[in-house]
């Protein structure tokens, strides 16, 4: 083999690496998070069914207490430090569901705020004692950057327990 080809085969199989590289790189946690545009299939694609809004399901939880479903609403908060859950809530209802994925399995961007999402999952009863829901309200406002002292928090009621879907999929539109 001469030298000159000996150079252009070492080209062609450097070419092939960095391609090989280039292609294969899966998006990181921190772009799929900051993905500018949330719309799209996230985990599972989501089977038919009947669709339930939130206000359907908060009005009679019990009734839908761990089973399978799909649920509809618009995306009020997303989780800003993983992407690990988001909250969907609808115009009739002043509280919302936390719709929550394994972390890392499924990433929310934070762009998905204000879209229309129907997820699918087990619509769950999450119940907290007063140390837990206290630890939960200080953990949320730390994804946040706010420093929560645990001693100035006053718990209501509705702050023992929370509404959860354990989403398997989702549709951001």
């Amino acid at each position: 083999m001469n030298k000159n080809n000996f150079k252009r085969n070492q080209y062609v199989v450097t070419l092939c690496v960095l391609y090989i590289l280039g292609c294969g790189k899966e998006p990181s946690e921190f772009e799929l998070l900051n993905k500018p545009n949330p719309k799209g299939v996230y985990g599972n694609s989501l089977s038919n069914g009947i669709i339930r809004d939130v206000t359907q399901l908060l009005k009679n939880p019990d009734k839908y207490l761990n089973e399978d479903i799909l649920a509809t609403g618009i995306v009020k908060e997303v989780c800003p430090m993983r992407g690990c859950w988001i909250q969907i809530s609808d115009d009739s209802t002043a509280g919302g569901i936390r719709v929550k994925v394994t972390d890392g399995e499924i990433v929310f961007p934070k762009s998905a705020k204000n879209h229309n999402v129907t997820v699918q999952g087990t619509f769950v009863r999450l119940d907290l004692s007063k140390d837990q829901a206290i630890n939960w309200k200080v953990h949320l406002e730390a994804e946040k950057g706010i420093d929560l002292n645990p001693n100035d928090i006053i718990l209501k009621e509705e702050d023992y327990f929370e509404y959860r879907i354990n989403c398997a999929g989702a549709v951001i539109l």
